[in-house]
């Protein structure tokens, strides 16, 4: 299948309509004909600066909008990420993802997040780091320390944004992508499922994503984690295989890109892991804990790679 930037909503919207099986018989086709069966790239996260975000994102227990029990913690010594990006790779993880709880990096934070980009490429990981807006000298700086992945997510479709955040629009989002990719570095982008959005909006998300000049190489799909506290903490799940269709319309559109399984994963059954893979996804967070909220087990990852006859991705660093 070939790649293309001009898929029309119409389209998306004639993918999710298909019957579930008929869609997930597509999209492992089109997985196989840009990526190995079987293999599967897996990243560890670490919040490197958590809570008091200033932004109001809905859904996230690290805004200082909304009272979720979180505490929050000052930024970590970069000796500290340092043993914790070694810990990541000795248990088989190919990248090392960083996320700080900011609107944007300051000016003052930049030396600091610099050489923690170069000591983690230095253990021979991929990089990748979330840490809000940038603008273009950021991005150009991170690029040249060695980062190979900025993740910034859409989150939803333009026209649900509004109903989820408001301290920041949905062009900034772009402009933080647009400047991520003229400076050279990979884009992580997806969104999150189950914000109370249609199946439209879902539709919408990934449109914008896969109209981009170059599609993200890498797409997170969250599954709402309702956290007690935020706006959203009372949020009835979206049905899993809904998720999954969106895993599997992500796969079709964006054939070369990864499709990470995020949050959300540790709620699931090793059947409906099984499922999402089927469909397309090829990316997984190992490890106890995402940023702040929990993530699968380790030990039973480790065990449902074994039954499911999957391998790790080794590490693509340049």
């Amino acid at each position: 299948m070939s790649l293309r930037n001009d898929w029309t909503r119409e389209e998306i919207q004639t993918l999710y309509d298909q019957p579930f099986l008929d869609l997930v018989f597509d999209a492992q086709s089109v997985h196989r004909q840009h990526f190995p069966a079987n293999i599967i790239q897996v990243s560890t996260l670490l919040s490197i600066k958590t809570g008091k975000c200033p932004e109001d994102c809905k859904y996230c227990s690290q805004s200082a909008h909304y009272d979720s029990k979180l505490e929050a913690e000052k930024r970590i010594a970069v000796e500290t990420v340092i043993r914790e990006a070694q810990a990541a790779k000795d248990s088989g993880s190919s990248r090392f993802c960083m996320g700080a709880a900011w609107r944007n990096p300051h000016e003052r934070d930049m030396p600091y997040v610099l050489e923690m980009v170069k000591e983690v490429k230095a253990l021979g990981l991929e990089t990748c780091m979330t840490l809000g807006m940038l603008n273009a000298s950021q991005a150009e700086r991170l690029k040249d320390a060695g980062l190979d992945y900025y993740n910034h997510n859409l989150d939803t479709s333009r026209e649900y944004y509004s109903h989820i955040i408001s301290t920041r629009t949905f062009d900034d989002r772009l402009d933080t992508l647009d400047h991520v990719r003229q400076a050279g570095m990979k884009v992580c982008s997806g969104g999150i499922v189950g914000l109370g959005e249609t199946r439209n909006d879902r539709v919408g998300l990934l449109h914008e994503l896969a109209t981009l000049p170059i599609h993200p190489e890498s797409v997170p799909l969250n599954l709402l984690v309702a956290v007690e506290g935020t706006p959203l903490g009372d949020t009835p799940q979206l049905p899993i295989l809904e998720w999954i269709k969106t895993i599997a319309v992500a796969r079709i559109i964006m054939p070369q890109s990864y499709v990470r399984l995020s949050a959300g994963r540790e709620g699931l059954s090793d059947s409906e892991q099984a499922m999402a893979f089927l469909a397309g996804a090829n990316s997984i967070f190992y490890g106890e804990k995402l940023l702040t909220t929990p993530n699968a087990d380790s030990s039973r990852d480790d065990r449902l790679f074994e039954t499911l006859g999957l391998h790790r991705e080794a590490p693509r660093v340049d």
